[in-house]
């Protein structure tokens, strides 16, 4: 077990991350504390040592968004929930952002992880490839799909 100091300065670090990657799969403010206070527990219990901050930050991520995908799948699970009221939890949002955030949101599961921690938390293809467990070359797949999807809904430039 983790000593009081260590859980604590791990919190501060990471609590944003945890609570955005939570967020961003469960689009509900209850669920997402439920998950936050187990991916610390988790945290606090784990008696394994970490290489670096990354390689703890890795396990955060992997940890929160197993443990999401495990509330999503579970039988008491009410399984939809509407965008109307994501919007209304992100009103506090610039119109603009708004946009944006229901676009991502509106991403199918596989392609908001990739833009989310590539964009948000500035992973790159690679660290994203050992993060997910994923090919490389699918992490770029899945980044230029959701680019490619993310153009048609929000309108973007031909450009590119």
């Amino acid at each position: 077990m983790r000593s009081e100091a260590e859980i604590n300065q791990a919190i501060e670090r990471y609590s944003d991350m945890v609570w955005r990657i939570c967020m961003l799969h469960l689009k509900n403010h209850a669920d997402t504390d439920d998950i936050f206070q187990t991916v610390f527990l988790k945290y606090a219990l784990y008696k394994g040592t970490f290489e670096n901050e990354q390689h703890e930050k890795a396990w955060l991520i992997r940890v929160t968004i197993n443990a999401c995908k495990d509330l999503l799948k579970s039988f008491f699970r009410n399984r939809t929930i509407s965008l109307e009221e994501v919007m209304e939890q992100a009103s506090a949002l610039q119109n603009d952002d708004k946009g944006v955030l229901e676009a991502v949101l509106s991403l199918p599961q596989k392609y908001r992880d990739v833009v989310y921690l590539h964009y948000y938390e500035g992973y790159t293809a690679p660290e994203l490839s050992k993060i997910l467990h994923k090919n490389v070359n699918t992490i770029y797949t899945l980044l230029t799909r959701s680019k490619q999807l993310l153009k048609k809904q929000l309108g973007g430039d031909d450009d590119e």
